[in-house]
């Protein structure tokens, strides 16, 4: 029987704007099982012109280097089209802060954050994002924008920090004998704008409390040597290599790459909290097993030879 571990990581992210608005938010999480992870966000704020800050928790510490405009990349019309799953057409750079696109019969304003002053305040659990929108409207030409950046993550290794075995030497080392596969259940669930998993600093805030979310969407890519609970998932799809070539943090395999995609809407409770949980699932040989195995053969054989040796000279008297 394969030895089990099961690990839970709970991450509260909180997104709110000042203003009269109902939004969307985007998150694309590239959890990266060897390397450095990173998360792309988006908000689609409708409404713009009547709204004055943007503002996002993050539930870890991200500097202002580290926020990446992906948004620059969409002068790639291919990168364009499979972002928004629609063919568009494109005003790229229309003005110093916004470009201009056409989709699905509405023309919205992508805003560039770079060209943006952005403000990054660090609490001890998390980062704050704040992007004034007031300084903003007289670049706005549509009452709908896209905001959207690419930040590091924390890796599925610091998500899921390793626990130590907290049995007797026996147990372990019987563990180790006779369980050499280790099967490690991953439980990762966001939230988004429930309160008791905030900091103070961000609860005690009024404007957080009286903001409105329409829909929150949430995609999950993973190295194929993961397995995802996906029976909850609003669509599953092979994440499109040709057009994403160019897209891809730089730690990803194209190849190696699938998307799983959640959705939850809330109807006319724009105030309702959005929980997407993550089932993850990996097996993998335990390399201290394989470590006592070797040494268990080495001794073993020794033993053997030694055996052998005494039967021989037995034998030969």
């Amino acid at each position: 029987m394969p030895k089990k571990q099961r690990k839970f990581a709970d991450d509260g992210w909180a997104v709110w704007i000042d203003g009269d608005d109902v939004s969307t938010v985007y998150i694309n999480d590239w959890l990266n099982p060897k390397g450095k992870s990173y998360v792309d966000f988006a908000v689609r704020i409708r409404g713009v012109k009547s709204s004055k800050a943007l503002n996002v928790y993050v539930p870890f510490a991200v500097s202002r280097e580290e926020i990446e405009d992906i948004s620059l990349l969409f002068e790639d019309k291919n990168i364009l089209q499979a972002t928004f799953s629609a063919s568009c057409i494109i005003e790229f750079k229309k003005n110093e802060h916004t470009s201009e696109i056409a989709y699905n019969g509405k023309t919205v304003d992508i805003v560039h954050i770079s060209s943006l002053d952005i403000d990054v305040t660090h609490f001890s659990e998390g980062t704050l994002i704040k992007i004034d929108l007031e300084k903003l409207q007289s670049f706005l030409d549509n009452d709908e924008s896209y905001f959207i950046w690419r930040m590091p993550h924390k890796s599925l290794n610091e998500i899921f920090a390793p626990r130590s075995d907290m049995g007797s030497v026996m147990e372990r080392l019987r563990d180790l004998i006779t369980t050499p596969v280790v099967a490690e259940k991953y439980g990762y669930s966001i939230r988004i704008n429930e309160a008791r998993l905030l900091p103070d600093e961000i609860t005690k805030i009024g404007a957080f409390h009286r903001q409105k979310l329409e829909k929150a969407v949430v995609t999950l890519s993973l190295n194929e040597s993961y397995e995802v609970n996906d029976g909850s998932c609003y669509r599953i799809r092979r994440l499109e290599e040709n057009l994403y070539k160019e897209y891809l943090p730089k730690t990803y395999k194209t190849e190696d790459v699938i998307t799983y995609q959640w959705q939850q809407n809330r109807g006319n409770n724009l105030k309702g909290h959005f929980n997407f949980y993550y089932n993850i699932a990996k097996n993998s040989v335990s390399r201290s097993s394989m470590v006592l195995y070797l040494i268990l053969l080495t001794v073993v054989g020794v033993v053997g030879n030694l055996i052998a040796d005494l039967i021989s000279k037995l034998i030969g008297l």
